[in-house]
């Protein structure tokens, strides 16, 4: 693949990166980045909504009205699902919505997620991200300097407090690690910010 350029916070280019056909090239499959895209959302869902059958609401051991005689039709318990403040038929219990993907489709994904960014034009390589003091002004700046769209995902080398809390107060931005990218986020992003560190790292280990 072609060199990429490097530019500064600024905006201005400082020199260029050559990035890995193998992450940065690879064959996007849609029907992979989908797969990891809801395998990603149901993982995060925790599954703890629940609901009382008629066994578990409290109350209801008299019958309402003898079997026979009344007009009505007959009833055992006024906790059935037809009545009101009555237990849920079939409704909600806890469960577990995790999905499972191989490492193979997971790297599939990551590196297809992150070669349609490229092929859209819609990377940008940073030398470096780092502001002296917490600065939210200095970290709009920048993203104006490399014309970033409003979802913007900024993944950095390493934890770094000062740059993570600056982009706290921006909408749409989103700060991330080299190791914790995750093929949602890449794809949900307008506009991916690599750390030239990050970039590095990133070829490092998936390159072998």
């Amino acid at each position: 693949m072609p060199n990429m350029n490097v530019v500064n916070m600024a905006g201005e280019k400082v020199g260029e990166i050559a990035l890995s056909d193998v992450v940065f090239g690879a064959q996007v499959n849609a029907t992979v980045l989908h797969t990891a895209v809801r395998a990603y959302l149901l993982n995060q869902r925790q599954g703890t909504q629940s609901t009382l059958t008629r066994t578990e609401v409290s109350g209801g051991g008299k019958k309402p009205w003898k079997q026979k005689g009344t007009g009505h039709a007959r009833q055992g318990s006024t906790r059935s699902p037809q009545w009101t403040h009555g237990g849920i038929a079939l409704g909600p219990k806890p469960r577990s919505y995790r999905v499972t993907l191989n490492k193979k489709v997971k790297r599939a994904a990551l590196f297809g997620a992150l070669t349609d960014k490229v092929a859209s034009e819609n990377l940008v390589v940073v030398d470096n991200i780092a502001t002296e003091n917490y600065s939210t002004k200095t970290m709009v700046a920048m993203l104006a300097a490399v014309s970033a769209a409003k979802k913007t995902l900024i993944v950095l080398p390493a934890v770094d407090e000062k740059v993570i809390k600056s982009c706290d107060n921006i909408p749409g931005v989103k700060t991330t690690v080299y190791n914790a990218i995750n093929v949602y986020d890449i794809v949900n992003a307008d506009t991916l910010i690599l750390a030239q560190g990050a970039a590095e790292k990133i070829q490092e280990v998936y390159v072998k």
